[in-house]
């Protein structure tokens, strides 16, 4: 008899624990509901902003991705990446990684306003940046997944961290793995969010050494296919136009797809972090071969990343803030 009550008072607190997606954090639990009851139309305004900045260009989608990748492998997901430098503050936003590449603040900027009118001091920047990466990835034409919510937000920022933790573009295999396995992140993770870049653009200056110097010994770098290399050649000369972009899948370059894999398998990779995810390791390059047989196995995959990269070191309960205005620290 006592063994049934105890069931029974297991399974009644255990009715009241969200289910779906919930992670323990320090402090608390980040779950999809979290704002359900305190701005039941949160997650409503981020997707029209989105979809609004989104419509307007198309390269936004990848812009608010990026943004959430290069926030979580800093301090975690805490929207350090958003705040503005000041007299005592040294802003993410200097850093290589993001000096000029990172883009969408005003994006975030707007949502967060339309937030702060709904619901004053609510709803997090670091939980707006990862449901408006769910929303490109969405509007894209890719996967949908439940964001867990409950993130607070960074009373600081790390520039060290942003230029030592984020991978770079010309990244040999085994220091992307290792940067991946700092952040709890395996090489199917590793693998799946590269995926990411079967939308975006890239700048001459991140590819380069391929076309021209790959190993210091001013030859390119053979593992690129030629005709493609003599493509971009065109357009990314031996100096000059340091700033021309590039796709980053040439083929379906705004939809979200796994026509991505299918370039590397045929030595199109436009980066040396993504080609060396064939040529390098054996284990990746089978990943490799599986997404590029199949777009829903890569997009299962890649939902289940995206959550797990979601939920790397964030702020919860006491520890953190809701700022009020995502680029500086509440006064």
């Amino acid at each position: 008899m006592a063994k049934s009550i105890n069931l029974f008072l297991v399974l009644t607190l255990l009715s009241f624990v969200p289910l779906c997606f919930c992670e323990k954090t320090y402090g608390g639990y980040l779950y999809p509901q979290f704002y359900d009851r305190s701005c039941p139309k949160a997650k409503e305004i981020v997707r029209s902003v989105v979809a609004k900045a989104v419509a307007r260009e198309a390269r936004m989608a990848a812009s608010l991705v990026r943004l959430h990748f290069h926030d979580c492998f800093v301090k975690g997901c805490d929207a350090s990446i958003l705040l503005d430098g000041t007299g005592s503050l040294i802003s993410e936003k200097r850093s290589n990684p993001n000096r000029n590449s990172a883009r969408g603040f005003e994006v975030i900027d707007e949502i967060k306003s339309a937030l702060e009118k709904a619901c004053p001091h609510t709803v997090s920047c670091a939980d707006v940046m990862a449901l408006a990466a769910r929303d490109s990835i969405v509007l894209a034409g890719g996967p949908s997944w439940e964001v867990p919510l409950g993130r607070k937000d960074s009373r600081g920022a790390s520039l060290s961290g942003s230029n030592n933790n984020i991978p770079a573009p010309n990244s040999t295999f085994q220091t992307l793995l290792t940067k991946f396995k700092l952040q709890g992140l395996d090489i199917v993770d590793l693998v799946t969010l590269s995926g990411c870049h079967t939308i975006g653009n890239a700048r001459c200056v991140l590819f380069r050494q391929r076309l021209y110097n790959q190993s210091g010994n001013s030859k390119p770098d053979f593992t690129l296919d030629q005709s493609y290399a003599a493509q971009l050649r065109a357009r990314c000369p031996r100096s000059g136009g340091d700033q021309n972009l590039f796709f980053l899948d040439f083929v379906s370059p705004t939809k979200f797809d796994n026509s991505y894999f299918k370039n590397l398998l045929s030595f199109k990779g436009l980066l040396n972090s993504d080609q060396v995810l064939v040529t390098k390791n054996q284990v990746s390059l089978e990943l490799v071969k599986k997404y590029a047989g199949s777009n829903e196995l890569f997009f299962e995959q890649f939902a289940k990343s995206m959550v797990k990269m979601g939920n790397i070191s964030p702020l919860t309960g006491s520890r953190g803030e809701i700022r009020k205005n995502c680029r500086k620290i509440n006064s």
